[in-house]
């Protein structure tokens, strides 16, 4: 059986594509004041049950889970913008 780590994940409001996974729900101390005040406003977008090898869409999964592991929180960040 594959070990899972369960998440919850929150959207920003300031920042389109930019998603905060925790450990615990509304855990939001583990992640640091800086942080957490660049992120403004967020809402819950779901709960996932993520293993290493889970397919995700824009972040690896084993470094989701090691992020949760080792400090609660895993910030995915917006594609960057096309240079034209």
């Amino acid at each position: 059986m594959t070990d899972t780590t369960h998440c919850h994940v929150y959207r920003s409001k300031r920042k389109d594509e930019l998603y905060l996974f925790l450990s615990n729900e509304e855990d939001f101390e583990c992640v640091p004041e800086g942080i957490r005040k660049s992120l403004g406003q967020l809402e819950k977008a779901m709960e996932l049950d993520l293993t290493p090898t889970s397919k995700l869409a824009r972040s690896n999964a084993a470094e989701v889970v090691s992020n949760l592991k080792e400090h609660g929180f895993h910030i995915q960040l917006p594609p960057p913008n096309p240079t034209i």
